[in-house]
């Protein structure tokens, strides 16, 4: 019997927690923490909900003391009692037994969970531009809408991006130390916790709280793409993932459906206070989130790996000389993603996640605040029409991804964004002049670059071997959240004006760069099992 198996079931299931009573307990401390913030909002009705220079309140102190504390004990019942690696007792176990596996219940359920943490997560940085423009009237920030304020509101997004840059890296060596499940839950404690940035009657502790919210966004969203490609199997992995990652659109639509509805009504801050109970729903759906079966096995918790591999389906097959040996020569450090085996894959997804953090942290960011210094007042519910208008796309290039060609749609998507950028370019503050063209350029932005991130994601997922992927994840996530945080710097500091010219063609430059760098060294991964592309990686092919 070896040591996982004398752990019992609450390890082996794969869907427990080491220390399940600790991690209750934090769950609750925080939760109760943040609506122990929630009577000074209220108190403010009458005040258009402004907070700011109110001081903060004893219910308040308490509650941030209850939120420190349920964090630390949420992340110690996450945390496993053993993390240390030892690959040779699952070496006869064939991992191939998950991409035979018939798409299950199980699977359904992963996914759709998937789908809704991917959704928050998106949801928190997509806010950010919509609460700028309160958030620069209430505490009087110098921005495009106030030329006369005094500190420049660039800031909050400069520290809210440079946060998820930290997150990325830090859950991508948590994801690949701790597993998977238990870093996505912990990101879903950190969502929870941070709503209360709609509570923070100073415009620093906004900052403070913004920063802390980014790591735990800057977390979530490489970790959940890790956990699927390891589970999925791989005829339907591709589009699958695409689908699920894709919702990056579909949290834009909710993001500014939510704002032109509840801020006119509930002010900014409601757009960052309904983050508590969509934290608590996916909380509450942990129990359709197993660990990865490849991560357990690289650990060498095999009795775990053969429960989580049952759960799905999988037809365990013993042999000789197992595939989770293919990825043994991969170090389980930072430096791998830089061994001349894997560097040119890494070369390609970092330049692909700069392009795409550029326009999504600069372009995306900034658009709500220049349709209104261009004259358009209804500029959320234009943004809304804009993303509603280019939804549909997203399940072809679900499609594309899965049944045509992986790195071909990482190449069109990449191309076209970039194309329409430059037409924000060529038409300047004319574009004023016609509301279709306007649309038909807007569509593209932001769908577009939503759609490659999604893509990126799955991409950057597919191509590292399973004792980094984590890492791998984190280090795309990273990059992107990296561009933004240029962009945002730029702005902040007053070297670069954030009009819709220039954003456009910071952005349109770097992924025409990226577009050169995936046709030279991309690799092929439509419908391909991890093994297979780990094995070519390793072995420093190209496709």
């Amino acid at each position: 019997m070896n040591a996982q198996q004398r752990l019992g079931a609450t390890t082996v299931a794969g869907v427990t927690f080491s220390h399940p009573g600790a991690f209750w307990f934090g769950a609750i401390a925080v939760t109760l923490g943040v609506i122990a913030h929630l009577p000074m909002y209220l108190m403010a009705k009458d005040m258009g909900y402004r907070l700011a220079g109110m001081p903060m309140d004893t219910p308040m102190i308490l509650g941030m003391a209850a939120i420190i504390v349920g964090i630390a004990a949420s992340f110690y019942g996450l945390y496993p009692r053993s993390t240390a690696a030892n690959p040779g007792t699952a070496s006869q176990v064939r991992i191939k037994a998950l991409d035979d596996a018939p798409i299950t219940r199980t699977h359904v359920g992963l996914l759709v969970v998937m789908a809704l943490g991917i959704t928050i997560d998106v949801m928190k940085p997509t806010t950010i531009a919509f609460v700028l423009p309160g958030m620069t009237h209430e505490y009087g920030l110098e921005s495009s809408l106030n030329p006369t304020g005094s500190v420049p509101v660039a800031y909050f997004p400069l520290v809210a991006i440079m946060g998820t840059v930290l997150g990325s890296l830090l859950w991508g060596w948590l994801g690949d130390l701790i597993g998977r499940r238990a870093s996505i839950l912990f990101s879903g404690i950190i969502f929870i916790a941070t709503s209360i940035c709609g509570a923070m009657p100073s415009f620093v502790w906004n900052m403070v709280m913004c920063f802390i919210m980014g790591v735990g966004v800057g977390g979530m969203l490489p970790i959940a793409h890790a956990l699927m490609a390891e589970t999925i199997p791989a005829r339907h992995r591709s589009w699958l993932m695409v689908l699920i990652g894709s919702d990056v659109a579909g949290a834009y639509i909710l993001t500014s459906w939510l704002a032109a509805e509840l801020i006119p009504l509930y002010g900014w801050r409601i757009m960052w206070l309904i983050g508590a109970p969509t934290g608590v729903l996916f909380i509450l759906l942990n129990r359709w989130i197993p660990e990865s079966a490849r991560f357990l096995l690289a650990k060498g918790r095999e009795a775990e790996a053969r429960a989580v591999m049952a759960r799905y389906g999988a037809v365990i097959v013993e042999e000789a000389n197992s595939e989770p040996d293919i990825d043994a020569s991969a170090r389980n450090q930072w430096g791998q993603l830089m061994s001349p085996e894997i560097l040119r894959l890494t070369l390609v997804v970092g330049c692909l996640a700069i392009g795409s953090g550029l326009v999504l942290f600069g372009f995306n960011l900034w658009i709500p605040s220049n349709l209104r210094v261009l004259g358009f007042t209804e500029a959320d519910a234009m943004l809304r029409n804009a993303a509603l208008i280019g939804f549909p796309l997203t399940f072809l290039v679900a499609w594309m991804y899965g049944f045509w060609s992986a790195k071909k749609t990482v190449l069109l998507l990449a191309t076209v964004t970039a194309a329409a950028l430059f037409g924000f370019v060529l038409a300047g503050n004319e574009i004023v002049q016609s509301r279709g063209v306007l649309y038909a350029l807007l569509v593209v932005p932001i769908w577009g670059i939503n759609s490659l991130v999604a893509v990126l994601s799955v991409y950057s997922s597919e191509i590292y071997p399973t004792r980094i992927r984590a890492r791998g994840t984190g280090f795309a996530a990273g990059a992107s959240k990296a561009g933004g945080v240029l962009i945002i710097a730029l702005v902040a500091f007053g070297i670069a004006v954030p009009s819709i010219t220039a954003v456009a063609l910071m952005g349109a430059i770097p992924l025409m760069m990226a577009v050169l760098a995936t046709a030279l060294f991309g690799i092929e991964t439509r419908r391909r099992r991890l093994e297979e592309i780990t094995a070519d990686a390793l072995q420093g092919l190209p496709s």
